[in-house]
This record gives structure tokens, sequence and C-alpha cells, in this order.
């Protein structure tokens, strides 16, 4: 399955993306319609949350005041925490069954607002972060959706910044833009890089070499990502931040990124087939008669990725 992350800020579009997505054959898993579910009338993480915040945060018919509770968890930092303690584990809870119940050779699209915040990007095999300038977004909501206009500053004051986003995404979506062109985008990306991936995914192949024109920005950013995908892969899903890379950008090869993995992963272990099944899950498929190299499935970013030991 290719699980594809989905991230923007209050206002981005990211639901207008997501929608794009799912008419182009992907499967959705909404964490804000996760969240609104959960807190149905009656149910337990409601009757939590009243029992927390107090009937201020309940409507007269006895459901959520999301509007109320969003006001109080943004402005104050215990709250918002009691709130993600209450929710929280009921929301993962929930999307991992979603997940569970999808085809083996789904795309999944999972439109997660946290995803930059929660560090989730290498739990992926490819993330999206829809963007347009705050005047922009705040206009949005505060035109389009009648929000309180001190609310939506202070909601997105808390949020990731544009800066961290790209930072940890590997596709830019730049919603400054008309609906037409906003489709025309989704549309290239979908046919050009997201299909062909999930087919290399279902294969087990890596996508064939190319030439990368990248600056050295984009390229030391780009290695991190794929450095902690094969990292958390390696290491069976426990998020690891510091991954040690050294990347050569050869003339005439594709990139090369020689990651550093703890000494004994490699080599005579005796996890190592399930460390290489985790990796081929990952997106990072081995290359034929090249020792403890790996490709990469991502036709936008092959690559010859060599597991080092960290010593070397």
């Amino acid at each position: 399955m290719m699980r594809i992350g989905l991230c923007g800020g209050m206002g981005s579009g990211k639901s207008t993306v997501a929608a794009l997505l799912r008419e182009r054959g992907a499967h959705l898993i909404d964490a804000d319609a996760i969240a609104r579910d959960i807190v149905q009338p009656g149910s337990a993480a409601l009757l939590e949350i009243g029992a927390r915040f107090g009937p201020r945060v309940l409507l007269p018919d006895g459901s959520s005041d999301r509007a109320a509770l969003a006001r109080i968890a943004f402005s104050d930092a215990q709250a918002l925490q009691d709130l993600e303690a209450i929710t929280h584990p009921r929301i993962w809870a929930a999307t991992n069954e979603q997940f569970a119940a999808l085809p083996a050779d789904a795309i999944a699209v999972h439109d997660m607002p946290l995803l930059v915040e929660k560090r989730m990007s290498p739990e992926y095999h490819l993330v999206i972060a829809v963007l347009a300038d705050p005047e922009r977004r705040i206009r949005r909501l505060v035109d389009q959706r009648g929000l309180d206009l001190a609310d939506v500053l202070r909601r997105i004051t808390v949020q990731a910044s544009d800066a961290q986003r790209r930072a940890a995404a590997d596709v830019l979506i730049d919603n400054n833009t008309t609906p037409r062109e906003l489709a025309s985008q989704v549309g290239q990306l979908w046919h050009e890089r997201i299909v062909p991936f999930a087919a290399n995914l279902a294969a087990g192949l890596p996508a064939s070499p190319t030439r990368i024109s990248a600056d050295a920005v984009i390229l030391a950013q780009q290695a991190a990502r794929i450095a902690a995908r094969i990292r958390r892969a390696e290491s069976g899903g426990d998020h690891l931040d510091a991954v040690p890379v050294r990347m050569t950008l050869l003339q005439r090869r594709t990139q090369i990124l020689h990651v550093a993995i703890p000494a004994g992963q490699h080599g005579e272990d005796p996890q190592r087939d399930e460390v290489s099944r985790r990796l081929t899950q990952a997106g990072f498929p081995p290359i034929a008669a090249e020792a403890n190299h790996r490709g990469n499935a991502d036709p936008a970013w092959p690559a010859d990725i060599e597991l080092t030991s960290a010593s070397s």
C-alpha cells in the first residue's frame, strides 16, 4: 500500500486537494472526520471532554461545540494537552482500523493537519504540503467560512510554519491560484509521480535511473527525508531524528546517499530478512548485485542508497 501524508495550514485548500486526489482513485483517510466521529453525542470521548471542560463546550443538543472547544484549546497549552490526551488515542485507533480495511494495493491519502507538528513524515512514502499566502488563507477562513478573525490568527500562530512544512514535505502544491490550475497541479502529480511510485512499490522495484536537477538545499532536505524513512523502517517504527547522511551527486549517475545505520543490522543478523522486507515496503528495494545498496521507488528521486555501518 502506498501511504501519502497530506498537510497544510488552515485555509490552505488541503481539503480541496484531498478531494481531487480521491476523484483520481485515492482512498482518503480524513483525520478531521475521525476526530468529529469520536465525539458524537453519548461517546466516551465527549463525556470525558464534558467532565474536563464543562458545559461551555457542549451545544444544547448534547453535541460538541467545536468552535468553543477550539477557542479554549488554542489559547491554553494545558487545555490543548488535556484535550489531546482524551482524543488522540481514539483517533489513532480509528485511523489504524481504516488503513487496515483498505486493499493491499491501495493508494491511501491521510489528510493529517498535525503531520508536521507530530513529526510524522517518515511514516509515509510521500508527503504533500498545500501552501497558500497567509493573507489569502485568512481571507478564506473569515470571508468564506465566517470564522472570527482573532480566533483564526490565534490558531494559525500555533500551527507549523510554511518553512517547517517545506522541510517536511516531498511535494509542495501552490494554492495561490485558480481552482482549474490547482486541479492541473494535482492531476500532473497523480499521473507523473504517484501512479508510477505506487507501481514500483507493488512490484518491489526501484525507479529507473535519471539525472536529478535540484539545488543544494532541496537535495539536503530530500536526503534527510529519505534517511529518516530508512532509519524508521530499519528500526521497526521507532522515531529517530538524528540520522547521519553523507551525500554525493555524481555527474553521470543518480543521487548516492550514504546512510549510516548501526553496525550489525546488515550483516549476519537474525533480523536481516525482516529488516530487508521493511525497507522494501518503505520504498527502498534492493539493487541487484549490489551488496547493501538500495534504490528508491519514488520516480522523482531515483537513488543508489548505500547502507553503511555507523563507523564507516
